[in-house]
C-alpha cells in the first residue's frame, strides 16, 4: 500500500497564483481567529508569512478534530482545498498543525516565547529623577544629627 503523495508547503503568493480546487499546504503565524456567531460555528484564521496572509475556514468538524491547534496555536501548517469565489481566496482547512513550539529556537532567548504571539513587551520609561529638596533636608541626609537626649 502506497503512501498518499502528500504537497509541498506553499507560501501565500503561491496560494495567489494556484488552481481554484488544488490541494495545498501552507504555514504562518497566527494573525486572527475569529468565531462569528453567526456562522455556525465556522472558524476563520488568517495566517502571515513572509509573502502575505492567507485566509483559512475551519469547519465544525475539522475544529474538533483539531481544537488545540485551532485554539493554541502560534505557528500553524494547514492543509486543504484552495477556494476561490471572486476576488476572495480561502483554503477549507482538513488537517492542521501546531508548530509553535518552533517559535521558541528563533532569534534571541524569550524573544517570541510569549503565550501569546500577539503581545510585545513594552519598555519601561526610565524613572524621573527625585524631586528637588530643600538644601536644609539634603543636609540631613548628608550630616546626620548627634543628638543625646
Amino acid at each position: 500500500m502506497s503512501a498518499r503523495p502528500r504537497p509541498r508547503l506553499t507560501s501565500a503568493a503561491g496560494v495567489r497564483d494556484a488552481s481554484n480546487g488544488a490541494t495545498l499546504r501552507v504555514a504562518g503565524l497566527v494573525i486572527t481567529r475569529q468565531r462569528p456567531g453567526t456562522a455556525s460555528g465556522v472558524i476563520f484564521i488568517t495566517l502571515e508569512d513572509e509573502t502575505g496572509t492567507i485566509n483559512v475556514i475551519v469547519w465544525p468538524k475539522t475544529y474538533e478534530r483539531f481544537r488545540r491547534a485551532v485554539i493554541a496555536g502560534r505557528l500553524l501548517r494547514v492543509t486543504g482545498k484552495l477556494q476561490r469565489e471572486g476576488m476572495v481566496t480561502h483554503l477549507i482547512a482538513w488537517r492542521i498543525e501546531d508548530f509553535s513550539d518552533l517559535l521558541d529556537a528563533l532569534g534571541l532567548p524569550g524573544h517570541l516565547s510569549s503565550p501569546r504571539g500577539d503581545e510585545a513587551r513594552r519598555p519601561v520609561p526610565n524613572r524621573r529623577p527625585p524631586r528637588a529638596r530643600h538644601p536644609r533636608e539634603e543636609a540631613k541626609q548628608l550630616f546626620p544629627s548627634r543628638d543625646f537626649h
